[in-house]
């Protein structure tokens, strides 16, 4: 598959996630204690495409904002990572503004008239303008960084891992976490967040597969599967095998308020799409 040998070495290796089906035994391995209730099933949800929109090839998507009517992205790779704005219905970039080479871009969060975008291993978040993405601040932190977004009242981050990561939204300082799961089981390789009515959309790393996260418990109460094409490569199967052949994978969520929907893309996607997640009739 082209995108799996393009992909570079931003991840660290770990075994892809598959949802459990109606048929797997989701039982303990110990006897479950008397009263302890079963862990609630994730509803299963599938992606309705109603508009699809130009998007430039060569930016490695790692971050997704819309915000009246303007889309703002952050893309990735060494010596190709920016901050930009976009006008959605052409695809062309407005402005984009460059990190130093020695930085990896990731997610980026609109915070007021400010933007916050983390890096992957830099260990160094970028506080900007959001009028000309000039940075205002530098703000260190430990570990990766993956996806980033704000949910009104504090910052929620990824690294790749199972957790969620509650920050300051004006410091950046951390404020605790919750380990995140889906049917009683640890979900890892969470990666691009979108934040939405007090619940998380965060992409899963390598798949076809959005979760929808209650950021209270941790719980996936969504498996959105975004799979519509099964001739093309696992993790960009949105695509079509012809649009899949030279794309990465899946990666980039934004909420539009204003149309109630969500936009969905990913690394180097010709195409971004405006969808509606609904119930999987599977």
């Amino acid at each position: 598959m082209y995108w799996l040998r393009r992909q570079p070495p931003r991840e660290p290796e770990a075994v892809v996630w598959d949802a459990p089906s109606d048929d797997d035994d989701l039982s303990p391995r110990r006897p479950r204690e008397e009263g302890r209730a079963a862990p609630t099933r994730a509803e299963r949800l599938t992606v309705r495409v109603l508009e699809r929109h130009p998007h430039d090839p060569t930016a490695f998507t790692q971050g997704l904002e819309y915000r009246d009517g303007v889309l703002y992205e952050g893309t990735g790779l060494n010596g190709r990572s920016t901050v930009r704005r976009v006008t959605l219905a052409t695809g062309e970039v407005e402005q984009s503004v460059s990190l130093p080479r020695q930085h990896f871009g990731e997610g980026i969060a609109l915070v007021g008239d400010h933007l916050w975008q983390i890096t992957w291993q830099s260990e160094v978040a970028f506080y900007r303008r959001v009028s000309d993405f000039e940075v205002e601040r530098e703000v260190e932190y430990e570990g990766e960084g993956w996806g980033l977004c704000h949910d009104g009242e504090r910052l929620v981050m990824s690294d790749g891992s199972s957790r969620l990561f509650f920050r300051d939204p004006s410091t950046f300082a951390l404020e605790g976490d919750v380990r995140v799961t889906l049917d009683g089981r640890p979900l890892d390789q969470l990666n691009e967040l979108e934040c939405v009515d007090g619940l998380v959309y965060a992409n899963v790393w390598q798949t076809d597969s959005i979760a929808r996260i209650d950021p209270a418990t941790g719980v996936v109460t969504g498996w959105i599967d975004t799979a519509l094409h099964e001739g093309s490569p696992e993790g960009a199967r949105m695509l079509s095998p012809e649009d899949a052949e030279r794309a990465d994978v899946l990666n980039g969520i934004a909420w539009m308020p204003d149309r109630r929907r969500f936009l969905v893309g990913g690394k180097e996607w010709p195409w971004l799409f405006e969808v509606e997640f609904v119930p999987d009739p599977g």
